[in-house]
Order: structure tokens, then sequence, then C-alpha cells
């Protein structure tokens, strides 16, 4: 049970807790009723401002609506001047552009370019709206006028600047190709850069704009005629030149004459000059079409358009490649001519030129790519024309060799060496400067199978083969001519001489290494027949020492007188002996043998017989009294018959 004093107290608590609840009712209650008077109040103002709202816009839109239609009309207005203003603009074209295009582009080639635009434009938008309207007509008179000064000024500025190129310039090109830092300067400007700019500019409006290909045409034309020109200028230059100073070379950079030939035999004065001044200049000129070819395709490149410069280039260098083929052809033709007169000096031309044609193939076929198959096949034709030629001359030679005539007024009278002989060595020697080129001839007209794997050691097999025959035949011939000599001596004299002479000239130069690639044993071989042909020689001796050779002598005892018949004898002996020797001294005194080194060594062991045998008849009879007038036959001391020896074959003692 709670005692009545706290429950006093919890009664109090609980009646203050409850009017304070009844104080927050109160105060909840007043406030929803100003909550709920300020919700309609604010009900009542956005209704109103609705109203309003609703009411303004309704004054509103259709002014804008109109704005809107206003703006479009003045932007229609002002798009339908603009257009206007653009199509009365066609119609002044002609009138602004008349008098540049009358007066031409030159000097003004852009601003020239520029009416031509404006031109065509006009005439296109005539043909598009109004292809009854004269101006058409005007405008496209304008447009055609204005293409034809653009076509006569590509020519004008084509033929003003295009030049020929000076031949010490292109001397100078050629000899840089060896030196690479000096080949980098040697490039040649055709034309200057503000022309090419303009050549460009009117090449490429005349292709897309003109639909013109004729000024292709006057391109190839006019650096087809430089070209020529430039070519032919060097060969006059090498012809100018060749009468005062030799053949001409530029000064600024040495050049190689790789392809300079050895002399050839002089037939006629002056001929190997001329010879190898034509053989220079034509080597020359064919290393020139190259690189001025190479420089024209690189100018053409920039000028032309991508799809014609293989054409529009194969016409450029027709004239220039077929002036150098005419001329190889020409001297094919000589040499064939000279071929039938046997000058084989002549022929020789075709070697270096051959050899050069061969080295500076590569070279053309790489600027001859993308030309017609007739274009490149040119330079092939005249290596074939030239190998033939070549390898026909090499034949017709070595048959000559063999059948020279033995002519008895074109023997020389002293047995020395014949002219034959020495020409065909000569030519011999002269085909060592080409091993390879004379090789590749005589391989071109092999038919068998090892012809077809064609190589260097093969080249060199078939020269050797050749030459070979060529000494054979030569051998063949001079044992056929020395029978024109009814002396054996003489006879064996002039095989000697001639036998020595080739000998001698195969171990100065390579001849003797390529005639061993097939005969190993040549050099023995031509030795052997040397020492037999002085022994040939010597036993014409015989005739006079064996007079006083002990065989037949009589034998008599000292103090013993003679009889007429021994006396006789000894007498014989001595004038036989006095007589052919003098005889043979007489008649070989006037013989020949070029060889210092041959002539002594006859001699000597001439000598030496002659005096062995002369001093012991000397020693035998000298004191014997087979006569009354000794010095009748005892004409001569040894070193008198020595002496006498020692002038034989000296026609200038």
């Amino acid at each position: 049970m709670i005692p009545p004093q706290e429950a006093s107290v919890r009664r109090r608590e609980i009646e203050d807790k409850l009017k304070q609840e009844e104080e927050t009712l109160s105060f909840i209650r007043d406030s929803l009723e100003k909550s709920d008077q300020l919700t309609k109040n604010m009900v009542s103002i956005l209704s109103s401002f609705e109203s309003r709202l609703m009411k303004l816009e309704n004054s509103i839109i259709p002014v804008h609506k109109q704005t809107e239609n206003l703006q479009r009309l003045q932007e229609n207005v002002e798009k339908t001047l603009s257009c206007l203003d653009h199509v009365i603009s066609y119609y002044h074209v002609a009138s602004d552009t008349e008098k540049i295009i009358r007066e031409g582009p030159t000097g003004r080639l852009e601003e020239y370019l520029g009416c031509m635009a404006k031109i065509q434009k006009a005439v296109e938008y005539f043909q598009d709206n109004n292809p009854d309207s004269p101006e058409l007509n005007r405008v496209k008179f304008l447009f055609e006028r204005g293409k034809e000064s653009l076509e006569s000024e590509f020519r004008s500025l084509m033929t003003r600047h295009s030049k020929v190129v000076s031949p010490v310039l292109i001397l100078d090109l050629i000899s840089g190709e060896d030196d690479m830092e000096a080949q980098d300067d040697m490039t040649l400007d055709h034309l200057s850069e503000n022309v090419l700019h303009d050549v460009i500019r009117i090449s490429r409006w005349l292709v897309e704009y003109g639909r013109n290909q004729d000024f292709m045409n006057v391109y190839y034309q006019i650096r087809s005629s430089q070209l020529d020109r430039s070519i032919k200028g060097l060969k006059e230059h090498f012809r100018k030149s060749n009468s005062s100073s030799g053949v001409p070379y530029s000064p600024a950079i040495p050049n190689k004459r790789k392809d300079t030939p050895t002399k050839k035999p002089v037939k006629r004065p002056g001929r190997d000059d001329m010879l190898d001044m034509e053989i220079d200049a034509y080597i020359h000129c064919v290393s020139a079409f190259v690189k001025l070819a190479q420089s024209e395709y690189q100018l053409l490149m920039d000028i032309i358009p991508e799809h014609h410069q293989k054409k529009t280039f194969d016409s450029l260098i027709q004239d220039a490649l077929d002036g150098l083929m005419m001329e190889g052809e020409n001297i094919v033709s000589v040499a064939r001519k000279a071929i039938i007169r046997h000058d084989y000096s002549a022929v020789l031309t075709v070697f270096p030129i051959l050899r050069h044609l061969k080295q500076t193939k590569p070279e053309f076929d790489q600027v001859l790519q993308g030309t017609a198959a007739s274009t490149k096949n040119k330079l092939p034709g005249l290596i074939t024309s030239m190998e033939t030629i070549g390898a026909k001359a090499l034949e017709d030679f070595a048959d000559n060799i063999k059948n020279d005539p033995d002519k008895e007024y074109n023997m020389p009278k002293d047995g020395t060496v014949h002219e034959l002989t020495s020409n065909a060595i000569l030519f011999l020697q002269q085909l060592l400067d080409f091993q390879e080129t004379a090789g590749a001839m005589l391989a071109s007209q092999e038919t068998s199978s090892s012809a077809t794997s064609y190589n260097s050691e093969f080249s060199k097999r078939l020269l050797s083969t050749y030459i070979c025959k060529v000494l054979g035949n030569l051998q063949l011939n001079l044992l056929s001519k020395s029978k024109v000599y009814e002396d054996p001596a003489l006879r064996a004299i002039f095989l000697h001489n001639n036998y020595n002479y080739i000998l001698k000239s195969l171990e100065k130069s390579e001849l003797i290494h390529l005639v061993a690639v097939t005969q190993k044993t040549a050099e023995r071989s031509y030795r052997d027949h040397i020492e037999q042909q002085i022994q040939t020689y010597q036993r014409s001796w015989l005739k006079v020492t064996d007079y006083i050779s002990e065989k037949n002598l009589p034998v008599f005892q000292p103090g013993v007188k003679l009889r007429d018949k021994e006396r006789q004898m000894i007498k014989e002996r001595f004038k036989g002996f006095n007589d052919g020797l003098e005889e043979l001294c007489k008649i070989q005194k006037a013989w020949a043998i070029p060889d210092t080194e041959q002539r002594d060594k006859i001699r000597q062991a001439q000598k030496t017989i002659v005096k062995e045998n002369y001093g012991a008849f000397l020693h035998r009879y000298a004191s014997v009294p087979f006569t009354k007038n000794p010095e009748k036959y005892i004409k001569y001391r040894v070193e008198q018959v020595a002496d006498m020896i020692e002038r034989l074959f000296d026609t200038s003692a």
C-alpha cells in the first residue's frame, strides 16, 4: 500500500505533465490553423499568377511567329541577292579576263591560271543553266584561246630554255662515274627552278583541265632534239680536238681511258690516229647517251603524267639512240669490207667498242626499262652484229694466215722476219687487251652445249685454241714460203728468224700463258725448231770445212819430199777453203738475224767450229813446202777467218 504522501506527490506530477501536454496540443492546433491560412493565401496567389501568365502567352506567341517569318523572308532575300550577284559575275567573267587572256601568260602564270579557272567555271555554269546564252560562246572562245596560249607558253619555255649540254660538261659527267663524291655534284639542271615550276604548272593544267596531250609531243620533240644535238656536239668536239691535241678530255676530272685500244699497224699515214679518235668518240658518245638519258628521265618525271612517262621517254630517245645504233652498224659495215680486203687492223675497231657496249649494257637496260621491245632490242642487236663480224674477222684472219700466197717478190732477201709473221703476232698481241671480248665472239659462234654455259674459263680456252690455230697456220705457211729460197742455209735463217721472233713475242706478252692453256709444250717446241734451223744453217759451212778436215788428207813423213800429187791436193784444199770462205762470207754477210743474242750465238758457234778446223789445218800444212808461193794459198790467219765470220749477218759492215 502506497503511503498517502507519496501518492500525493505523484498526482501532482501527473497533473503537471497533463497540463504541459494540453499546452503543447493547443500550440499545435494554433499552428495548423495558421498553416491552413497560409496555404489558402498561396493557392490564391498562384491561381492569380497562372491566370496572368496565360494572358501573356496568348499575347506573345503571335508576335514571335510574325518575327520568325520576317527573319526567314530576310534570309531568302539575302540569298537571292547573293545568287544574283554570283550569276551576274559569270556575265562579267569574259570582260574581266579578256585583256589578260589576250596578252598571254608570260610573266604572270599564276594570275593567268586564276583567270582560266574563272572562265572554266563560267563555261560550266552557262552549259548547265543557259546553254543558248551568247555568253557561253564568248567564254568558250576565251577558254580555247587561253588553252592555246598555255600550250604556246609551254612550247616557248621548253624551246628557249632547253640548251645543248656542252661537251666539256658531258665529259665531266662521264668521268665522274667512278668517283662517287664527284658524281654527287655532277648533276644536270636542264631547266632553272622558276622555269621548271612554270612548265610543271602548265603541264598539270593541260592534263587536268585542258584535256590536251599534244604538249607531250612538243616536249619529247624539243628534248629529243636537244639530246641528239648534245651527243653530236660531243662527237664533233672529238673531231676538232683530234687534229691539235689528241683526244679531248675535260680538265675538271681526270678521265680514265678504259677502252682506248692499243695502236694498230699503220697501213696509211694518219690512219691510226683517226681510228683511235673514232673509237674514243663513239665509246664516249655511248656513255654520254646513258648519262643524258638518265637525266632526261629525271626531268620528264616532274613534267609528264606518270602513265605517259615511259611512252614519251621512248619517243624522246629514239633519234639519239638510232644515231648511235646506225653508227655502230656502220662500224660493222666498215669491218665487213675490211675483212674482204684482209685489212684486219680496221676490224680491231670493233673490239673496244663491243667491250664497252657489253660493259654499258646493264645501265642501258636500266635506262630503257619500260620502253617498247623494239627499243630495248636495239643494243642487243648491235652487240650480236659486232660479235658476229668479230668472229668472222677472227676466222678469216686465221684462214688468211694459212693461205697467204707464196710470192717470191714479197720474200725478204736477207731472210729476216716476214711481214706476215709480224702482222700475225701484232694482231694476236692486240687481242690480249680484249681477251673476254674475243672469247665471247668465239663463244657466240659455238653451237655445242659447252657454249651455252659460257664463262670466263671457257672463253679463255676458246681464245687459247684460236691463238694456237693461228700460230699453227703461220708455221705451216712459213714452211711453205721458205721453199722460195734456193739456198737451204738462207731457208734455215729465214725460219730461224721467224720462229725466234714468234717465241720472243710470245714470251714478252701474256700470249705464252694463253697458249699454255691448251698447249703446254709450245715454248719447248719453238726452241726445238729454232735449234733445228741453226743446225741446218751450220751444215752450209761443211763445204768449207770439208776441205780442211782430216779425212782424205795425204799422210807424209817430215823431211820427205812431197810428190806432185800430194802438193796438188794440199793446194786444192787451201784453194777450196779460201774460195768457199770468201763466197759464204760474201753471201751471208747480206743475210740478217735481227735478234742480237741469237746473232752472236750463231756467229760464235760457227767461229769455234771453223777456227778449230782451220787452226789444225794450218798447224799441219803451213810449214810444209807444198808450193813456191805460199801466200797464194795461205791467205788468212785464224784470227782473220774469225773476223770474217764476225761480220756475217751485218748489212752495215
